[in-house]
């Protein structure tokens, strides 16, 4: 009997670092719920990148192309200011930042430097429209998720009231 070479997918599969990503995705509330198989399919879309202390994910401005998902490491959050860098936010393994890049091609709203030297999962807007183009159900988990992020998001950020301007209703 002769020993035939497993196929191509069925390798990738038994890939202990394929195999590892599925399962720290379902942590990210990003990913929550849905099934394992979704997962895996998905987390075939990611790659890994290993980043140094102090370097720049991406930059305020810069065009948003990709979500990233801290594997290991510290991530920080910053938005320019006059004073200098504000730090909005300070993220570990399991954290998903830059998912804004998913449903809109506006520029970044701050900037992501890691903290400490980190491994990131990064999944690109093209590889995501890919994937949920022939499965529906990734696209509503994913878009129902990344809906409550942004109202949690919103609802954290206080809304200061000011006078109206001319011209503007005043409240009802």
């Amino acid at each position: 009997m002769s020993e035939r070479p497993l196929p191509r997918w069925l390798a990738w599969a038994a890939d202990p670092e394929q195999l590892r990503r599925a399962p720290f995705l379902a942590r990210s509330p990003l990913f929550a719920g849905l099934p394992r198989r979704l997962l895996a399919r998905l987390a075939t879309r990611f790659f890994e990148k290993a980043y140094l202390p102090g370097e720049v994910v991406f930059e305020e401005g810069d065009p948003g192309r990709a979500l990233f998902v801290v594997v290991e490491g510290v991530v920080e959050i910053t938005r320019a200011t006059a004073q200098g860098p504000y730090l909005l936010n300070t993220l570990g393994p399991g954290d998903a930042f830059g998912e804004l890049a998913l449903i809109d091609d506006f520029p970044r709203s701050a900037t992501a430097r890691v903290a400490t030297s980190g491994r990131l999962l990064i999944l690109y807007k093209s590889d995501f429209d890919a994937l949920i183009d022939g499965n529906a159900r990734i696209a509503l988990v994913v878009t129902r998720n990344l809906s409550r992020l942004l109202a949690m998001y919103a609802r954290r950020i206080p809304v200061h009231a000011t006078e109206p301007g001319p011209g503007t209703a005043g409240p009802l």
